[in-house]
């Protein structure tokens, strides 16, 4: 009878001293409105859903989502405690460190969980916050995208990874931008280089990166990246302005043609105009004997150039004054610049001597440039009569060549209407021979009061 109540007593003793040593168990808070709704609960899997720390580290979520730092953290090493290998309590704890904005401990507890399991996507998730905390976010876009790929139907992290690829790519760009201003060209190419990777859609990144290449002289991978923007996007006029600027400079004429001309359509504009105008008078210059391409460096030209350069560039308002009576030219038929040379002598801007002979080969002084210009502001007169009677009644003071002289009446006309200027001053030196850039500068001041 003693015995039994000795071993009665014993076993009272021990089950009193196992109460008192147990853990005691603190209700979890009711959460009404989640601390911390953007984390994403460490779900148990399968084949760790019959673990004691199950309960314990949903106990830790709910003081977590209360904001009880410290209740979270109990529950989430009661839970370790009962079993090391329970990693969503270890995930559960990085999203503790997240709450706390230790960054770095957070990142170091979800690559714990996922060296031991690499698929488990609260992890990844988690650890893509940390990162994003951290600046690295180009690594938590990687994350996240590892999560997706394993699940696809988390909305709420693709909705993330929108945004902060959104934000990455802006300050990509602007660190881009900044650096193309300061002129690290290269910095700004991998700049736009990785917006890119990240939007391979974009023809404004192309477009962008197109010029920093132009200026790096990089012209061939421009060219491509132009293409490539225009491509994406056929209304971008800019484009292909920029793409005809490339191939303008390339010497491709009919390409910068096309170009232009598609820009011009998106947006009309004088800009564009100008440019196309260029590039199409570029097309017909190639097409032009190598006579004509010459006399841009001539020293001197002769009176087949000056016929050759104001028939082409003068075309329409020299066809609009051309006389129908038949002409008789000698000496032309066989001379490159024959069809300009018959051209200009219909429009009354050079004639044949009284021989009929034109002498294409004479050379040309600066009082015959100044006569065969004057004559082409008397067609313009026609068109502008405002303007023209600015220059006809202009009398500038010339000292080597007085007012009764006989050509005095052209060059005072071509001075006035500033096509043609006096040199040092006040001479106008009418026998001076006239180079092919001098000639060319001419009929360029005509061409413009002609449109």
């Amino acid at each position: 009878m003693r015995t039994s109540r000795l071993v009665l007593g014993a076993v009272a003793l021990g089950l009193a001293l196992s109460a008192g040593c147990a853990r005691p168990v603190e209700p979890p808070p009711v959460v009404s409105a989640p601390r911390y709704p953007d984390f994403m609960f460490p779900s148990v899997p399968t084949e760790l859903a019959g673990e004691a720390a199950v309960a314990g580290q949903q106990r830790g979520w709910q003081f977590l989502q209360a904001g009880d730092m410290a209740g979270a953290r109990r529950e989430f090493n009661a839970a370790l405690a009962e079993n090391r290998n329970f990693y969503p309590a270890e995930a559960a704890l990085g999203y503790l460190s997240l709450a706390d904005r230790d960054y770095a401990d957070a990142i170091a507890r979800f690559d714990r969980v996922l060296r031991r399991a690499a698929s488990y996507v609260p992890a990844l998730v988690g650890r893509g916050d940390a990162l994003v905390g951290a600046g690295r976010v180009e690594d938590a876009m990687r994350s996240f995208n590892e999560a997706l790929a394993l699940d696809p139907s988390q909305a709420d992290v693709r909705r993330r990874l929108d945004v902060i690829a959104f934000r990455n790519q802006q300050d990509v760009l602007k660190a881009a931008r900044q650096a193309v201003e300061s002129g690290r060209f290269d910095e700004a190419a991998a700049g736009y280089e990785r917006a890119i990777a990240a939007s391979p859609e974009s023809a404004l990144l192309y477009r962008e990166l197109a010029a920093i290449e132009r200026k790096q002289g990089k012209s061939d991978q421009a060219l491509s990246h132009l293409q490539k923007a225009t491509a994406l996007d056929p209304a971008d006029a800019r484009g292909f302005l920029l793409l005809g600027e490339l191939l303008e400079e390339r010497g491709d004429f009919a390409g910068a043609v096309d170009a232009y001309g598609k820009a011009e359509t998106l947006e009309p504009g004088e800009e564009v105009r100008a440019r196309l105008a260029g590039a199409r008078a570029r097309v017909d210059l190639a097409r032009l004997p190598e006579e004509f391409r010459a006399i841009a460096g001539a020293a001197q030209i002769t009176r087949g150039d000056l016929a050759a350069l104001m028939g082409v560039r003068l075309a329409p308002l020299l066809k609009a004054g051309a006389r129908e009576e038949g002409i008789v030219v000698t000496d032309a038929r066989a001379h490159w610049a024959a069809p300009w040379i018959m051209a200009v002598v219909r429009a009354r801007v050079m004639e044949p001597y009284p021989n009929h002979a034109f002498a294409p080969r004479g050379v040309v002084r600066r009082l015959d440039l100044a006569q065969a210009a004057s004559r082409v502001l008397g067609l313009i007169a026609g068109r502008r009569p405002s303007l023209a009677r600015q220059w006809q009644s202009a009398r500038p003071r010339i000292a080597d060549l007085p007012s009764e002289h006989l050509g005095y009446p052209a060059v005072a006309m071509v001075v006035g209407a500033d096509v043609m200027r006096l040199l040092d001053g006040a001479t106008f030196k009418p026998a001076q021979v006239v180079a092919g850039s001098e000639a060319i500068d001419v009929v360029t001041r005509l061409e413009g009061l002609a449109r």
